[in-house]
């Protein structure tokens, strides 16, 4: 017996859509990336229209065939009548091959503008952003959810519009051929509204979650392949492998299941009441003809017309699939795009001039948006041009959020952050941080060339240059020792390279920015210690001349340091040199004699 997996959590966290087939201020949202393209839609309507009457003309065909041609023995009128037909298929025919090809570039152009507007917003959300939302949940919105809005744009919409369009012509056609028998055939109307609704308010459930669980499933995937070191040295390759399989994708691929059920009971409920419909036409219908109260002509138009009624009903009932899919991720594509910009320049904001390097904290306070828990209370710190600031603490304490304020990653929540006298606030984050150098605790590569990456920080560098700043970091000669030199792929995230070598080449990388100020954030922890001498030597040539703000907890990275800076539980505890802190043996010194010691 298979025991039905519970729906994981990951169906709370905001990956519901309003329980609408239909939500018009998704429609509203979407919109915006259809207009620029509203003339090709209004050409590739006028074409469906065409092709509509076309189709919806052909049961009369036959009608004119059978009773003016075959019925009166009119060789004449009945050929007329299959030329006319014939021109008329070919007409449709190449109409509708040019509304084809309309609506496929539409959808590949709205496709390339909604995936530029959503990478474009991405770039200029905050870190609070990427710190609730995984690698996973933000490729699926990105591939997955605009892949099916163009799915929908190219072939759904106007199909939907086609069907209502063949519905209303149909209608039209049928009613004026035989009263009588229309409304024997809408008879069965009523039922199939019933099945509809019913249809929808299950159907729409289904669709939420299946949307949830390929979000979920590619969170758990990318996480998987980017801890693959990790996995492999605990060897929990099998352990993996059965918690995808039992609680992603089984959960999945019931949830799937779940959903082409439903699906699948629509289609012949629509073709049991069509039949119903075609039995009660020819009954009723050949009762007539045998009366001679209709024609055959006009019967066999009649059953070809309720053919044609259900065909687009039926049709319908599959593009609600691909409607509530659309719903779906277009509400998630929207959730995105709609996500407020924490950090934003101001209106009249003006580009930073060159810097000196003067920094002062002045009452500096800081919380998270969804924590009113203070990270940061009343800090107060004024670092001159020039000078190297250690900050040192425990973990948790505070260090690395004070360094994403002077970046601007955040803004303080109370007080004011300024550099060189001028508020940080009131300036461009490009003109600011482009003048700023980072190094972290685990520095990130690119995939491309060893070059490439060193030219990340500034793009219009010589050869030369980049050589002369891998020089300067001590990481010329273990370059030139790879396969391809400066040329050598490091693969994403610099997988090809040490811990120790890819630190180097970040020094390299900020040495060749050149920036104002430096900020080192646990950029000597990670390797070893005769690769951390070969830092501490291009430390010296990359601090020198630089406002720096070092985090580190090592001792040889913190005693050269003109000011240390000891924050505990967000607050400045103490600072002073090395030896003046050691002199008060107050918390520092604590520090040294339980961490810092080597």
């Amino acid at each position: 017996m298979t025991t039905k997996i519970i729906p994981p959590t990951f169906i709370t966290q905001s990956e519901e859509i309003l329980d609408k087939m239909y939500d018009p201020k998704v429609a509203r949202g979407l919109l915006r990336f259809v207009k620029p393209y509203m003339g090709q839609l209004l050409l590739a309507l006028f074409f469906m229209i065409l092709v509509t009457a076309a189709s919806v003309s052909g049961p009369y065909f036959v009608k004119l065939a059978i009773d003016d041609g075959i019925k009166a023995n009119d060789v004449i009128s009945l050929k007329q009548t299959v030329l006319i037909f014939l021109g008329v298929s070919i007409v449709q025919l190449g109409v509708n091959y040019l509304r084809v090809r309309i609506m496929s570039r539409v959808g590949q152009h709205v496709l390339y503008d909604v995936r530029m507007a959503m990478f474009e917003h991405l770039q200029k959300l905050s870190l609070s952003f990427y710190n609730r939302y995984s690698v996973g949940r933000v490729i699926t919105r990105v591939i997955n959810d605009v892949g099916t809005l163009r799915e929908f744009i190219t072939w759904a919409v106007l199909a939907i519009v086609r069907n209502m369009l063949g519905i209303i012509g149909t209608l039209i056609a049928m009613i004026a051929l035989n009263f009588k028998l229309s409304m024997l055939t809408f008879a069965v109307l009523p039922i199939m509204v019933l099945a509809t609704i019913a249809f929808r308010s299950i159907a729409r459930k289904n669709y939420r979650r299946v949307r949830a669980a390929v979000s979920w499933t590619n969170s758990v995937l990318a996480e998987s392949v980017n801890g693959v070191r990790v996995v492999q040295a605990f060897s929990r390759q099998e352990r993996n492998y059965k918690t995808f399989k039992e609680y992603v994708n089984r959960y999945f691929y019931e949830t799937s299941l779940d959903a082409a059920k439903v699906a699948s009971v629509f289609t012949p409920v629509v073709d049991i009441l069509g039949a119903i419909a075609t039995a009660l036409v020819v009954y009723v219908g050949g009762t007539a003809v045998l009366g001679e109260s209709i024609t055959p002509g006009v019967l066999i138009a009649f059953v070809l017309y309720v053919d044609r009624f259900f065909e687009p009903i039926r049709d319908l009932s599959r593009r609600f699939d691909t409607l509530q899919s659309t719903m779906a991720g277009g509400e998630r594509i929207l959730e995105l795009l709609n996500t407020p910009i924490d950090v934003q320049d101001a209106a009249n904001a003006k580009e930073m001039e060159s810097i000196i390097g003067g920094v002062r904290f002045e009452n500096v306070s800081f919380h998270y948006s969804d924590d009113p828990t203070l990270v940061l209370d009343q800090i107060n710190l004024d670092v001159k041009a020039g000078e190297t600031v250690a900050l040192v603490g425990e973990t948790g304490a505070g260090k690395t959020t004070i360094v994403k304020l002077l970046t601007r990653f955040h803004d303080p929540t109370d007080g004011c952050l300024r550099l060189d006298g001028v508020d940080l606030r009131e300036v461009t984050q490009q003109s600011l941080r482009r003048q700023m150098g980072m190094v972290l605790q685990d520095p990130f590569l690119f995939n491309g060339s060893v070059k490439e990456n060193i030219l990340f920080g500034r793009l219009d560098a010589s050869d030369e240059d980049v050589i002369s700043a891998a020089r300067a970091v001590g990481a010329h000669d273990f370059i030139l020792d790879l396969k391809d030199g400066y040329e050598t792929s490091v693969e994403e995230g610099g997988a090809t390279l040490s811990v120790g070598q890819r630190q180097l080449i970040s020094f390299a990388r900020a040495l060749l920015a050149d920036p104002r100020i430096l900020i080192l954030d646990e950029a000597t922890s990670s390797v070893d210690i005769q690769t951390e001498q070969i830092i501490q030597r291009a430390l010296i040539k990359l601090l020198k001349g630089r406002t720096s703000f070092v985090i580190a907890h090592r001792l040889s990275t913190i005693t050269s340091a003109d000011r240390i800076v000891v924050i505990e539980g967000g607050k400045i505890a103490e600072e002073g040199t090395h030896s003046e802190l050691l002199a008060k043996q107050g918390m520092y010194y604590e520090l040294y004699k339980t961490g810092f010691q080597e």
